[in-house]
């Protein structure tokens, strides 16, 4: 199976313009760390107390981390740039990345860091995280091999932290724009320091597609809606797209606006949704389907990444995530 999907990504890459003369369709760095989910916490014990749980279950997290899987599953053909511990939960993660056609050929591991970790308590109503950043704590955009970039048709970055690391990130958008061939993805995530940059607006015009959730869209933006942010930074960027929870999703491109729906479902785990989003409109944005279309299948993959336990495990392979829209349109 493994072999299968990785010929037919190669097969895709090669028929696509963009990726033409291209080893990888995406490159991608950033976070990547396990998450270990323990279902079903209503409270913590009290001091000197043991519980006993019915579960503890391990999966691979971190956002550029869970992109990456999705596009591999998704048959696309990605490389992962990233560092995780010599340990235990490094050769797991190494692992799931084979799994899912994910060139881990670029991923480190460290002999002085270890593998960062997640705890993540849920129960019906809420989550909780206990996080130790282990290897992540050594990101770095110098780190970035603009070499193996070249050989990539898109690369996708995250970890955006404002005024802290924002001449690192426009140095390196810089420096891949000037790279044939090559799109560039930006996912800004969320700013815990409430800086709101407003700096970032020099980044958009490096950026094709921009991706923000709704609340990062209105505090970026400094607009009443994220519908009116988009529409700001489209006019910088080639493609502003905003994540709209349950309500869908909308982008606004060549001053044109486009919204769809989300698809409902039962959801278990909405650990990693945004960032199946991300993969499933790229996926669509590299095969040059419309706008419309690429937030269909961004939230497709939200919506089915939701429905099992863990970031990745329930995101859709292509054959899948295409049935399930046509299931959904049909009704």
């Amino acid at each position: 199976m493994e072999d299968k999907r990785r010929m037919e990504g190669k097969k895709r890459m090669a028929d696509n313009k963009r990726g033409e003369s291209k080893k990888w369709d995406v490159f991608i760095y950033g976070d990547v760390n396990v998450d270990i989910v323990i279902p079903g916490v209503e409270h913590f014990p009290l001091p000197g107390q043991e519980d006993v749980v019915d579960a503890m279950n391990t999966y691979v997290g971190g956002g550029a981390a869970l992109f990456a899987l999705g596009l591999g599953k998704l048959g696309l053909n990605p490389v992962f740039q990233g560092t995780v511990g010599d340990d235990c939960y490094g050769k797991f993660i190494w692992e799931e990345f084979r799994k899912t056609n994910t060139d881990c050929s670029l991923l480190r591991f460290s002999k002085s860091g270890h593998t960062g970790i997640t705890l993540s308590f849920t129960n019906k109503k809420e989550r909780s995280f206990l996080t130790c950043r282990g290897t992540n704590s050594e990101i770095d955009l110098d780190s970035v091999n603009l070499k193996q970039v070249q050989k990539a048709g898109h690369i996708h970055v995250t970890g955006y932290a404002g005024s802290s690391n924002h001449l690192k990130y426009l140095n390196l958008l810089k420096n891949v724009k000037e790279i044939k061939g090559i799109t560039i993805s930006l996912d800004v995530g969320w700013d815990d320091t409430d800086e709101w940059y407003p700096g970032i607006y020099e980044l958009f015009p490096y950026i094709d597609v921009l991706f923000m959730n709704e609340t990062e869209a209105v505090h970026y933006g400094k607009k009443i809606n994220a519908g009116e942010a988009a529409e700001d930074f489209s006019g910088y960027c080639k493609c502003a797209v905003v994540k709209l929870g349950k309500k869908g999703a909308l982008a606004c491109s060549g001053g044109k606006v486009s919204q769809a729906d989300s698809y409902q479902v039962a959801a278990v785990d909405t650990t990693g949704a945004g960032d199946a989003f991300n993969a499933g409109f790229i996926y669509g944005f590299l095969k040059e389907k419309d706008i419309t279309e690429c937030l269909k299948f961004g939230n497709g993959c939200g919506a089915l990444s939701v429905t099992k336990l863990g970031g990745n495990t329930g995101f859709p392979a292509e054959d899948e995530l295409l049935e399930f829209i046509k299931e959904r349109e049909e009704r």
